[in-house]
């Protein structure tokens, strides 16, 4: 029996919360097949592959249930690590993964609004959650992006957990800061880069994707809260075994 191409629509009316999980991008043979321009389309894709793949495959029980807080995934597309692999990966997700402990988590800068400057204050409540997985042995190593010199020595000096790298946009600037590069190398903070655009996922791309995924919905109740992108690489070659999206997204007002 088919699932009721109402019931995903009737489930977000009344949920609170959405944590959407692509799974392993890698096992959608449909996005293979489609090579996404940048990151945000490949985003936006994955959230629309998703929704549209777990709504055909709501159960009756979920229906009846009517859940606060909705898991948006499928199930063919997540794939856990080997244990007997686990020393050859590099990883920066843990339960999605089946893991204890992730090697990196790196932050993105908060949003904040137009006009206003990136603070060190902007950082801090960010940065203690990080410190407190760090000591709690869920991650060995956290990191930062798009910190200028100025930030970067500002979040050193404060923070009991030292960054121990920062990603430099190079769509913004064609080489390294040298102030930048110079205060990297005095305290041995990793230089790395990206191609990222500033906003990943903007509200209005996500209500967009959730709009055409399920008409039957007020999308713009919908406000998407964070954004995790995860990897697992094999150590000493840069392969990529897996990587995908975790999000959680909440309906105004609740």
């Amino acid at each position: 029996m088919g699932t009721d191409p109402r019931a995903a629509g009737a489930l977000l009316a009344r949920a609170r919360t959405l944590h959407l999980q692509t799974g392993n991008l890698l096992n959608w043979g449909r996005l293979r097949k489609k090579c996404p321009s940048t990151h945000s389309e490949e985003l936006r894709d994955c959230i629309q592959k998703t929704l549209n793949e777990w709504s055909s495959q709501i159960s009756p029980d979920l229906v009846r249930e009517f859940p606060d807080v909705l898991e948006c995934t499928v199930s063919h597309a997540v794939e856990k690590i080997n244990p007997d692999e686990r020393e050859e990966m590099k990883v920066s997700a843990c339960s999605v993964l089946g893991v204890a402990q992730l090697d990196s988590v790196i932050i993105a800068s908060p949003p904040i609004e137009d006009g206003v400057n990136l603070s060190l204050e902007h950082l801090q409540p960010y940065w203690e959650e990080l410190e407190n997985l760090v000591q709690s042995k869920k991650i060995v190593a956290i990191g930062t992006s798009d910190l200028d010199k100025t930030q970067l020595e500002q979040l050193y000096q404060w923070a009991q957990v030292k960054p121990n790298s920062n990603q430099v946009n190079l769509a913004s600037c064609c080489v390294m800061p040298p102030d930048l590069t110079a205060f990297a190398k005095q305290f041995d903070i990793q230089l790395l880069t990206h191609n990222d655009p500033k906003e990943l996922l903007s509200e209005a791309s996500f209500q967009e994707a959730l709009q055409e995924s399920i008409p039957d919905i007020q999308a713009q109740e919908w406000v998407p809260l964070w954004l995790l992108r995860y990897s697992v690489i094999v150590k000493s070659r840069g392969i990529i075994k897996s990587k995908g999206y975790i999000l959680q997204a909440k309906r105004r007002g609740s």
